[in-house]
């Protein structure tokens, strides 16, 4: 995929949110997205803790898709655990949010 063909699905992404929640997300907010819906338990309120456990979740079932973690199952209060099963590779911060966006991008399949 080249360059300009990433931004214009990622684009189309944050317009495509933007329409439906009425502002455009960014990453973080993309993420807690991700990880209610993998939760599949909506609340109307999450605890800052529950915030970051939510993304957590996203970034495991984004990173699964790529062979890195693997689903493990459910505890009992329903919340996904995951086991890394490869290191994700080290690079830079700019390089570490393609890398996500390319995920996301994927589990939007856009």
């Amino acid at each position: 995929m080249t360059q300009d063909d990433f931004v214009t699905r990622w684009k189309t992404l944050e317009d495509t949110l933007a329409e439906r929640f009425g502002k455009t997300p960014n990453m973080e907010a993309i993420l807690f997205l991700i990880g209610v819906q993998e939760l599949q338990k909506f609340k109307k309120k999450y605890s800052k803790e529950q915030k970051q456990d939510l993304m957590h979740v996203a970034v495991c079932t984004l990173l699964s898709q790529g062979g890195y973690y693997n689903f493990e199952g459910l505890d009992k209060e329903g919340w996904p655990h995951f086991k890394e099963i490869s290191p994700v590779p080290k690079m830079g911060l700019q390089e570490q949010e393609q890398f996500l966006k390319e995920y996301v991008l994927a589990y939007f399949d856009l």
